[in-house]
């Protein structure tokens, strides 16, 4: 084999070991972990700015209710309290690779939709909240963002699926444990419910 030849066939060796591996990633998985992990960490970071848009809203919600006389002083602590727990919970992209940190800030979430819905329905208790459009304008922006929260944590639900689903098949999963692709934590049946339901609130109620 002449010195000539040999040089070809070394020049051509990289491309083509390239290329092979290229289909063997392609083959086992990996492009399309790289594609549901991407749209997992989307569908979480939109999951994260609804909440964040109800935090938002709380304080003016809180406000308004403390001038209410002889309000429910309980009620109205709790609120403050699962806001102030809710958000001591640092929510970051990293969240939702950690299945214990994830379960403390679902847990957080859904202690804070079931005391915004207990103000909501002791609320309608007082005639002057009733009659005041600002506080009325509030829990329409506080319904629709519920709205929005069920709808972004359903996609993100179904975004891990996909992705959960592809990490333990094979033989994507021996791909999985290479390149370290953990199952992601989702959110449970019990909290789903707790959150997925909009407070009960009557606007036609006299």
């Amino acid at each position: 084999m002449t010195a000539t030849l040999i040089s070809l066939l070394r020049r051509l060796a990289a491309p083509v070991s390239a290329a092979l591996l290229a289909l063997s990633l392609t083959g086992c998985g990996y492009n399309d972990f790289q594609r549901l992990d991407e749209q997992t960490k989307s569908a979480w970071s939109e999951v994260l700015n609804q909440y964040q848009r109800r935090t938002d809203l709380i304080p003016n919600i809180v406000a308004t209710v403390k001038g209410e006389a002889a309000f429910e002083q309980d009620t109205l602590t709790k609120v403050v309290e699962a806001r102030a727990k809710a958000t001591s919970i640092q929510a970051t992209p990293e969240l939702i690779n950690n299945p214990e940190a994830f379960n403390k800030f679902q847990q957080a979430q859904g202690e804070l939709s079931g005391a915004l819905s207990r103000l909501l329905v002791v609320s309608e208790n007082y005639p002057s909240l009733k009659a005041n459009q600002g506080f009325q304008d509030l829990r329409v922006q506080l319904e629709g963002t519920e709205n929005r929260i069920t709808v972004a944590r359903n996609r993100y639900i179904k975004s891990v699926q996909d992705y959960n689903v592809l990490a333990r098949s094979f033989p994507s999963n021996l791909t999985a444990m290479v390149f370290s692709y953990q199952v992601k934590p989702s959110f449970t049946v019990q909290n789903e419910a707790q959150i997925s339901t909009p407070p009960a609130v009557d606007f036609n109620k006299k």
